[in-house]
């Protein structure tokens, strides 16, 4: 079985790299989403309002979405596998590309760049929009290519590197997993006077199962770094060591810090949410001003990355099953 997974990993990542998610296509974030705004809305009806209800519901959520999804997934390919293994085989290749996000990771980005080439500053404002949850109305220049940096190194991991593991370790089953966890903490994990409760089981869910991608993903940015043309891979290694951990989050300062090091730039510091400063910490040194063509680094690095964990997961996998 691992060899199945492995070679439908591989091939939903050259799928994802060639079509990424064209416009128009039905995809599982988007059910996954409905489903869980129907159960958030159930759950608040059936549980007490308050801490302890919040929490109850917010754990029955946690628990019922991934298993939900994973669980549809599972049902569609076992019953393909039944009639046809070839067949079944295909649908988990396009099932991985679905789900990984490279592709669109890129073209999102990039169309910030282009937009501060072409349109100017308001245009690559409201393209980075887009891609980000902060204010962008007053971004400086500097702010919206950190942003888009800064989108790029953390989706590396959440978009790419951590569904993989996960197709690895249960086919494309965890990657739906992972996809449901991830689009959960995205919609309901916020410490906001309606999600501090309610969405707390989601966040501290999201935080476990990327707990390994991420740090593999901020590795594989440093081993990317020493083979790209312009990359620092010791600086990158440095400052992932001193500033990983410089986030209110365990994972997402992990890829972050690699990226700022191997760029020579710095990223975070303060950003504003809701009309609100949040003070962050700056991530990376100053060892050269930020500029738009940044973007298109972050990106190579983020491809090149997403290549080395697919070959050190898999052939990793495989020593271990040789030993097993």
């Amino acid at each position: 079985m691992l060899e199945l997974y492995a070679a439908a990993l591989w091939a939903g990542l050259l799928l994802d790299f060639i079509i990424g998610d064209p416009q128009g296509w039905w995809h599982p974030v988007r059910t996954i989403g409905g489903l869980i705004e129907g159960l958030e809305k159930l759950l608040r009806r059936l549980f007490p309002a308050g801490k302890g209800g919040e929490l109850a519901a917010g754990g029955v959520l946690a628990f019922a979405v991934p298993a939900l999804s994973a669980g549809a997934a599972g049902a569609v390919l076992w019953g393909l596998w039944q009639v046809s293994r070839p067949v079944c085989f295909a649908v988990m290749c396009l099932m991985n590309g679905q789900l990984l996000a490279a592709r669109s990771l890129r073209d999102e980005s990039m169309k910030v760049l282009r937009a501060l080439e072409t349109d100017g500053l308001s245009a690559a404002r409201q393209a980075v929009s887009m891609i980000v949850g902060r204010d962008t109305a007053s971004l400086t220049e500097e702010g919206v290519v950190k942003a888009a940096v800064e989108t790029v190194a953390e989706n590396g991991s959440d978009g790419v590197v951590a569904p993989m593991l996960w197709m690895l370790l249960a086919g494309p089953a965890g990657g739906y997993f992972y996809k449901a966890v991830n689009t959960m903490d995205s919609m309901v994990g916020y410490k906001n006077d309606r999600y501090l409760y309610f969405g707390r089981p989601a966040a501290r869910l999201d935080d476990l199962v990327n707990w390994i991608p991420a740090r593999l993903t901020a590795l594989c940015f440093v081993a990317a770094a020493w083979l790209l043309p312009g990359m620092d891979g010791r600086n990158a290694w440095q400052i992932w060591r001193r500033d990983r951990r410089k986030h209110k989050s365990p994972n997402s300062a992990q890829p972050e810090a690699a990226c700022a090091g191997a760029l020579r730039v710095r990223l975070a510091g303060d950003a504003s949410y809701f009309g609100v400063v949040q003070k962050k910490p700056w991530i990376g040194d100053d060892l050269r001003p930020i500029e738009a063509e940044d973007i298109r680094r972050a990106n190579k690095l983020m491809y090149t990355a997403a290549v080395l964990a697919a070959a050190i997961s898999t052939g990793t996998a495989a020593a271990l099953w040789q030993l097993m």
